[in-house]
């Protein structure tokens, strides 16, 4: 009998000011990529599908490792959108058969009289059949447990976020302002309406 486990998570993050708006930076999904997950390891399958292979998971006694294909595009407003395309388990052709991940998720820029604030939010499902014995343990420690565990997922992706965006921004800003000979952070560039 399949499984469903849920997590959620959300994301508020205000944005420095910068010579450059982060919703030219946010047109660039592949950098939103690099800034969450180690190049290492990132395969870029398309030009927005990436395929993301995750660190081993822990559920009860099982070590799994999905490889998740990933569809990021972006909007003319600067919004990302993120959403799983398919996902394999490495290692285990019975849970890989019997797996399925569903992850959807957006980042949008928003203007506030304080500056530019970033608003996100990521869902995680996955319904999975568990091999004896684990379909033996009591439902509720399974659905406890496994939401634990996409709660813990989403939190790290969050934290990388947090920590890395920002980072990675103020990099691309830097690369952007000195190929264009503007260093004077008083600079303000045309904001162009490409639609």
């Amino acid at each position: 009998m399949p499984i469903r486990f849920t997590a959620s998570q959300s994301v508020e993050i205000a944005v420095p000011k910068q010579p450059i708006p982060i919703q030219h930076y946010l047109r660039q999904p592949q950098r939103l990529v690099n800034a969450l997950v180690d190049t290492n390891r990132i395969q870029q399958l398309s030009e927005e599908v990436f395929r993301l292979k995750m660190r081993p998971l822990s559920f009860m006694s099982l070590s799994i490792q999905p490889t998740v294909d990933m569809r990021v595009w972006a909007e003319s407003n600067g919004t990302i959108n993120l959403q799983s395309v398919g996902c394999e388990i490495l290692g285990f052709e019975y849970i890989n058969q019997r797996f399925a991940l569903n992850l959807k998720g957006n980042l949008s820029p928003s203007q506030h009289s304080t500056g530019t604030r970033l608003q996100g939010k990521a869902d995680l499902e996955v319904q999975v059949e568990l091999p004896p014995p684990f379909s033996f343990t009591p439902k509720p420690i399974l659905e406890a447990t496994g939401n634990g565990l996409l709660k813990s997922v989403l939190l790290t992706v969050k934290q990388r976020l947090l920590h890395q965006l920002l980072a990675d921004y103020r990099r691309w800003v830097i690369i952007q302002t000195t190929e264009q000979g503007l260093n004077d952070d008083s600079v303000e560039l045309p904001i162009l309406n490409i639609e």
